[in-house]
This record gives C-alpha cells, structure tokens and sequence, in this order.
C-alpha cells in the first residue's frame, strides 16, 4: 500500500475547522482507493507568533522538506499581529524556499451554484507566478516617522522567473483548451511588462498549436466579468495573478469555492495546497466555515502526487453535494454538515 506523509498547517481561526474536514474527506477517499495518509500537524501561526516570537522555528523549512505535501488552513489574525508579518513568516518563504513558482486556482461554478454573472459554463484555469515579481520583498523605508520618510519596493523579474511560468502555462494550456492569455500592462510599465511581453512572444512561436494572445491587466479583468468564457489558462504575474484570482474567487461563487495549489514543478521538494480565503477569525467560534475550498485544494493535493482517481472521486462528490443546495449559500450550513455531506458522496 502506498503511503504519503503529509504536513499539516491549520493555522488561524477557521483554518483549524476547514483542514479538519478536508482531512477527514482526503482520509475517506484514500482508504476507498487503496492508499494511506499519514498526518503531522503543526501549531505554526499567529499564536505561535505572539507564543514565540516567530510564525515558524527557525528549522522549520528543513523540517517541512521531508514530507509529501503540505496542507495549509489559513494565517492571519491581523488585530494582533500585522499582516505583513504573518505572510512574510510563513507562507511566503515555504514558496519561495521550495521554488513552488507556479500558484494555480481554478475557477468554475460547482453544481446547485449561482454566482454573480449571466455567464455559467466558464472553466478558467489561473496560473500566478508565486516566487518573485511584484512580491520579492526588495525595498526598504528611510526617514521612518518623518516628512522626509522615503518607501521604496522593487519588482524582480527575472528571464528564468517569468520563462518558467509562462512555459508550465503553455503547457496546461496545451493539455485542455490550447488558449493562453497572458497578461501584461507594458503600455505603463516599460521595462518589467515589455519583458513579459518579449518572453510571452518568444515562447509563443515554440507552441504553434497554442492560441496565446497577451492583454493588459485591467482589460483581462473586465473581460473574467463581461466574458469568462472566453478564456481558458490564464498566467499572470505574482502580484495581478492575486487580484484577478480574487476576482475569479468572486464569479465562482465567494472565497468559499476558491482552491489553490503551490507547485514545485519538478518535484525537487513538497509542494503546498490552501484555500484561498482568510482565517476569518470573527466566524471562527461559529462552526459555519464553508470547508469546500479546502476540501477541492485537497483534491489537488491528491492528484499532484498522483493518486487522480481519488481526487476525481472527491471533486464528483463536492458536486453532488452542491447540487443538492447544500455548501451553496454562505451560512446555512454548519462545517460538519457539509463535510459529512461530501463523506456520504464519497460513499
């Protein structure tokens, strides 16, 4: 029997609720499928922050190195510690010290949902580049609490950054509807964009059956809302894949349905699976936190390490259970309801 060991993150708030009933459903459809997850759950967190001085130990990337895959919750608990200091303590150097470069949300309405737009049948996949870009933490303040204070914040893009991306998007894009856009705003940005562009061009001659056509970032956001079904892979920079993942969260339903994957490519260390959503800690307390998101990023997390008929079985059952009405409507339905929902489909 195979068996993959897998960290567990739950992190803040209702990040504990969601990575219980993920956990819960992946442990179902691993036994029905003839395979074994092991769990080791970690306390690293805004707690662990104001407990310890730090998000994670100081070993903490060695420590994660060694497993399978990484099951995130969500961190945050802004009234207490910064956001900047929460992100840039934990989920931003796993990223980047386990080159998982490429971040991946998908986007489609489940069954028995109703989201936002006229459109319904749109299938979007987004891809983000997540090591480097608008987010690379190169800058720094001077003249802090003064008039003359100065902020400075540098994009790093770098050929091999934006090459990689831009290939792993080509190739998705290549396994299912063969359009890409790629998105850009060089007609602002002269230097960063008009690289973007330059490489999207090169690479774009190398895949002949691609479609790839480049939009600036504020027209690809109209056309997700006037026109989603018109795209198919979607590859953006690190800081436009945030926004318009957010945007893509919002006409699939809410950040409830919004699941996400942190790749390394090359498998040379674990890659790390999370909701899209916050912590939301002033619904932590209610046991109402919509798991889907989690549960679907755990799916992913099962077909990255290459057990796909387990995670096509969990995303069959998550759409039975919407399209019986329930996860559907923000609220109604408490946690363990829906997980035992999506358990019973699994059935």
């Amino acid at each position: 029997m195979k068996s993959y060991s897998i960290a567990l993150i739950p992190g803040d708030g209702i990040g504990r609720d969601v990575t219980a009933a993920a956990w819960t459903v992946l442990e179902t459809a691993a036994k029905q499928s003839g395979f074994s997850l092991t769990a080791t759950k970690f306390p690293w967190s805004c707690k662990f922050y104001k407990d310890t001085g730090s998000m994670m130990p100081e070993d903490g990337i060695g420590i994660l190195r060694g497993f399978d895959a990484i099951l995130l919750g969500a961190v945050g608990w802004p009234a207490e510690v910064p956001d900047s200091v929460s992100l840039h303590g934990l989920l931003l150097p796993i990223r980047k010290a386990f080159v998982q470069y490429a971040n991946i949300r998908p986007h489609r309405l489940l069954p028995g949902l109703t989201g936002p737009l006229r459109a319904e049948s749109f299938d979007i996949l987004c891809i983000r580049e997540n090591t480097e870009g608008e987010y690379s933490g190169a800058g720094g303040r001077v003249h802090q609490g003064t008039q003359d204070e100065v902020a400075v914040e540098t994009s790093i893009f770098t050929r091999a950054g934006v090459e990689r991306i831009l290939r792993f998007g080509l190739e998705q894009a290549r396994a299912r509807r063969r359009k890409l856009a790629s998105v850009t705003k060089s007609n602002a940005q002269k230097y960063s964009m008009v690289f973007w562009d330059d490489i999207t061009r090169k690479l774009a001659a190398e895949y002949a059956d691609v479609e790839v056509t480049s939009y600036h970032v504020d027209a690809l956001a109209a056309r997700m809302i006037m026109a989603p079904d018109s795209l198919d892979v979607v590859v953006a920079s690190n800081l436009f894949g945030d926004i318009l993942t957010d945007i893509g969260a919002a006409i699939q339903g809410g950040l409830g349905y919004a699941a996400s994957a942190n790749i390394n490519p090359d498998r040379s260390a674990p890659s790390m699976f999370e909701p899209v959503h916050g912590s939301a800690p002033d619904i932590a307390h209610l046991g109402i936190a919509n798991p889907i998101a989690t549960i679907w990023s755990g799916a992913m997390m099962l077909e990255h390490l290459g057990e796909t008929a387990a995670a096509g079985r969990i995303m069959k059952a998550l759409e039975a259970t919407t399209a019986r009405g329930i996860g559907t409507i923000a609220g109604k339905d408490k946690t363990d309801a829906i997980t035992a929902a999506v358990v019973a489909a699994l059935s």
